[in-house]
This record gives structure tokens, C-alpha cells and sequence, in this order.
């Protein structure tokens, strides 16, 4: 049976919070039940009508321009291969068995768009570059976006890379285990710590035994960054095979979420969130509510979400990029590693999974005049980390403190960039980061990756777009959402 730890250390507040959170949330798990027993026509007959009250708030459709339509192809793209084919780039699909028994999903680009290749599956002698998610996220957050020159993953294939795409273990295209069935809850019993101890460096050895390289270039985003840090810090081998980590967004001891309730309640037990989700799978809901909600309408459900959440605002990402991208935004993940990501937010240190959380909350409780405690979590040994560290953060990311960040980073190995105005997401899918970010993480690759010269030096960032430049970006009315039509 679940244990209370946190009686007697929330607010009236907090347990008003709980009780609406749980109270939320059971409804979400009925409805989602239910939703997967409706009949196909009784799903449309809701979307219909999430359909005609959002015309009836924003006016009646208009026909779609030519950008309007990609969005939708995107949007509609049931996952990585058909978001290649939109673009016309082949794509290999790998598969990697962690030392403790579950298989990974690995995406490749190998080839520029039209290159013709004999062999899938061999070294392509180009340098290799490894980019990884964030949390709850997965591989298509790469290729989604609605125009393919933006796309970091597109950019690096048209430079000459040999570009490598990993999943987390839980997320849709790593949802297989050698020992444990998904619905059971060992499954899902797995914080960071188990990123950094075999999803990234397993998958990051299977990529080089493919490739012949000594070594590769690490791009992450978000929890992608974290899981790198966490990685190298405690596997100094791996070290020789990072030439250099380009960290998107970077996370490593966030401060905390915008919404005060949530953020206090989730601090003062991070654990609570056992009792409120379960020990599976979060956000599993979100299937079923793409299935009822009208795309514009489940965008706007999502942005306000952020907004509440992380006072996101995201004036940097276009509303067709959201209406594309937000349908690829949410995989599953296991309630541990979203737990984890509190008990990090509590004591402010990027520190190991707590199993011992219920002692230091009685600890806690106890005034020690010395201001010694019985127990200490593990950290992250970041500082031992040799690979060089290229930082890449929005001043504008509420996730983000970079002072504290460089802190607890090697001095002489890493480097901060800072993206002016810049919020979490932007530094994936802002209107401009072909301009501001993009051509950073490319410098730094070339830089650091093995034999540069097997790139080619007469490429430009733009090359093997040209198909695309009549659907580019625009602020026009016929390209945003109050002209959505469908």
C-alpha cells in the first residue's frame, strides 16, 4: 500500500489541488476508457462539433494555401518514415538491446536527399552525429517542422553527416522489453538514471560498431542534454566516443514550474505523483484526446497548457508549426522519470533517482543545529565530464539557469551561447532557427568531428531545399490558424 508522507506538510491550498488533480485525473482515465470503446462515428460527431466551435470563434474556413496543406501532411503523418517521405529522404531503422533487456528504436539518415546507396545498414564514412529527445518526446521531433531548412536533422544529412536518431526506452518506438510486458509496472520502473546507465551509452556503442567511427558528435535537447550529462559523468570511457556535446535548451537542475500549486505540491512530495498517476505510463491519455478535439483546437489545448505550466508563450514558433508539431510533441514515458525531475527541482542538485525519498522527508522535519543531514542522494559527478560541452539556451527558458548550470560543469571544456529571446521549444522549432541556431551547432561539429574534410566544403545550409521553397514560412492570414480548413 502507498505511504502519505506528506500529511501534515501541505496547506489547505495543496490539498484543495490534490483532491481537483485527483479527482481530474480520474476522469481522464474514464473518459480514455471509454473513448476506446466508442464507435468510429461517435469520435466524429465530437470532432464535428469541437470543429464548428472553433469557426463559430474564429470565423468560417478559407481554402488552404500550399503551406497550409504540408502542415496538414505533417500533421497527419502516423510517424518517422511517412515524415521522411513528405520531405524525400530514405530512412533506416535499427534496433538496440540495452545490457538490461530493452530494445531501443534508432532512426538514420544516411543519405542526401536523392543520393542513391547500395547497402543499408554499413558505414557510410561520413562523420557521425547522434541527436536525442527530450522528455516525453520522441525521434519525429526532429522532422516535423514545416519547412525541411529549419530541420537540424535534415540541415546535417544535406551537410555530409551521417545522422543517427535515438528513443528513449517507454516512448513509442521503444516500447519492447526482453523481461517485462508494457502493462506491467516493472516496465515503467525506470528514472534517468537508466537513460545514463544504457539507453545512451548502449545506443551510442551500437552506432559506432555500425559505422566504423572512433567517435561521434552528440546533439540533445532538453531531457536529451540531461541524459548526456548524466551519461559522461558516470562512464568516463564514453568520453572518447563523444568528440563533442551540443546541448539544445539544456537541463540539468530546473528551478521549478510557473504554476505555483503545481510546483509546491509536486516539491513538497515529488512522490505523490505515484499516487495521482500510477507507476506506469503518464500521459497516456493523449491519444484519445487527439482522436476528439479538432487539430486548431487541441493546438490552442496544448499552448495553454505550456503557458500555465512553464509561462511558455511561444510568439517565436508559428501557429502551422504548432498545429504540424504539437500532434508529434507527446510519447509515453514512465511516471518515475517525471518523479525523478522533482525530486531534482526539490533539493536544487542534479542528483541520482532517491529511492530513499520517505527518510528525507522525516529528516527534513527534524531541526539539526548543525544543518547536517543523515543521508545525501548521489550526484551526477558533472565536473569529471571531458567531452567538450557546447551550451545552446533561450534567455527567455524558465527551465533553464545557466549560472547555476555552468557551476557544476567543467570550466575550460564548455561554452555558453545565449539565444536572445528564446523560450524551451523555440530552440527546435522557432521561425528562425536555420539563422539563430542552427549554423551554431553546425561550427561546433565541424570543429570538433572526425576528419571534417569528408564534409562537403562547397554545401551550404540550404542545399537539397529548393523543392520546398515555395510552402516557407509566412505570417500572412491565408497561413495561420484562422484560416484552417478541413
Amino acid at each position: 500500500m502507498a505511504r502519505l508522507p506528506f500529511l501534515g506538510r501541505l496547506t489547505s491550498r495543496d490539498y484543495a489541488a490534490l483532491i481537483f488533480g485527483g479527482v481530474f485525473v480520474l476522469f481522464e482515465a474514464i473518459l480514455t476508457l471509454v473513448i476506446s470503446f466508442l464507435p468510429k462515428t461517435v469520435i466524429e460527431w465530437f470532432y464535428d462539433r469541437s470543429r464548428s466551435l472553433f469557426h463559430f470563434s474564429v470565423g468560417p474556413p478559407i481554402p488552404k494555401s500550399p503551406h497550409q496543406h504540408l502542415t496538414d501532411r505533417i500533421r497527419r503523418a502516423e510517424d518517422f518514415s511517412r515524415l521522411c517521405e513528405i520531405f524525400g529522404y530514405e530512412h533506416e531503422e535499427h534496433v538496440v538491446l540495452t545490457k538490461d533487456g530493452y530494445l531501443l528504436g534508432l532512426h538514420r539518415l544516411p543519405a542526401k536527399k536523392g543520393e542513391v546507396r547500395e547497402n543499408s545498414g554499413v558505414s557510410t564514412g561520413k562523420p557521425v552525429v547522434y541527436l536525442h529527445h527530450g522528455l516525453l518526446m520522441n525521434s519525429e521531433v526532429w522532422v516535423c517542422l514545416t519547412n525541411p531548412e529549419r530541420s537540424l536533422a535534415f540541415t546535417l544529412v544535406e551537410l555530409g553527416f551521417d545522422v543517427w536518431l535515438g528513443n528513449n526506452r517507454g516512448n513509442k518506438y521503444s516500447k519492447k522489453s526482453i523481461h517485462h510486458n508494457p502493462n506491467s509496472t516493472k516496465f515503467w520502473d525506470y528514472s534517468i538514471d537508466d537513460f545514463a546507465w544504457h539507453d545512451i551509452p548502449d545506443s551510442i556503442n551500437y552506432i559506432l560498431e555500425v559505422t566504423k567511427e572512433p567517435s561521434l558528435s552528440y546533439v540533445g535537447f532538453s531531457q536529451g542534454t540531461a541524459q548526456a550529462f548524466a551519461a559522461l559523468s558516470i562512464h568516463p570511457p564514453l568520453n572518447e566516443k563523444i568528440n563533442v556535446f551540443v546541448a539544445l535548451a539544456p537541463a540539468m537542475s530546473p528551478d521549478g514550474l510557473a504554476a505555483s500549486v503545481v510546483d509546491s505540491l509536486m516539491k513538497a512530495s515529488p512522490t505523490l505523483l505515484f499516487l495521482i498517476f500510477g507507476r506506469k505510463s503518464i500521459m497516456s491519455s493523449v491519444p484519445a484526446w487527439q482522436s476528439l478535439l479538432y487539430p486548431p483546437v487541441y493546438c490552442a489545448a496544448i499552448s495553454s497548457s505550456l503557458s500555465w505550466l512553464f509561462n511558455w508563450q511561444s510568439h517565436n514558433i508559428s501557429d502551422l508549426q504548432k498545429l504540424a508539431a504539437f500532434s508529434h510533441l507527446y510519447s509515453s514515458a514512465s511516471v518515475k522519470s517525471v518523479v525523478h525531475w522533482f525530486q531534482i527541482m526539490r533539493n536544487g542538485k542534479f542528483q541520482m533517482y532517491d529511492d530513499d525519498v520517505q527518510r528525507v522527508v522525516l529528516v527534513r522535519r527534524t531541526a539539526k543545529p548543525s544543518g547536517v543531514t543523515a543521508y545525501a542522494p548521489a550526484q551526477f559527478p558533472t565536473r569529471n565530464i571531458v567531452s567538450p560541452i557546447v551550451l545552446l539556451y533561450g534567455d527567455s527558458d524558465s527551465l533553464v539557469d545557466i549560472d547555476v548550470m555552468l557551476r557544476e560543469l567543467p570550466r575550460k571544456r564548455t561554452t555558453a551561447r545565449r539565444l536572445r529571446g528564446y523560450e524551451h521549444l523555440d530552440v527546435i522549432w522557432g521561425d528562425n532557427i536555420h539563422k539563430d541556431v542552427n549554423p551554431h551547432v553546425v561550427a561546433a561539429l565541424r570543429d570538433h568531428c572526425i576528419n571534417p574534410e569528408r564534409l562537403d566544403a562547397a554545401a551550404k545550409m540550404t542545399n537539397g531545399f529548393s523543392d520546398f521553397d515555395d510552402v516557407t514560412e509566412s505570417n500572412t492570414p491565408a497561413d495561420t490558424l484562422s484560416g484552417y480548413e478541413n
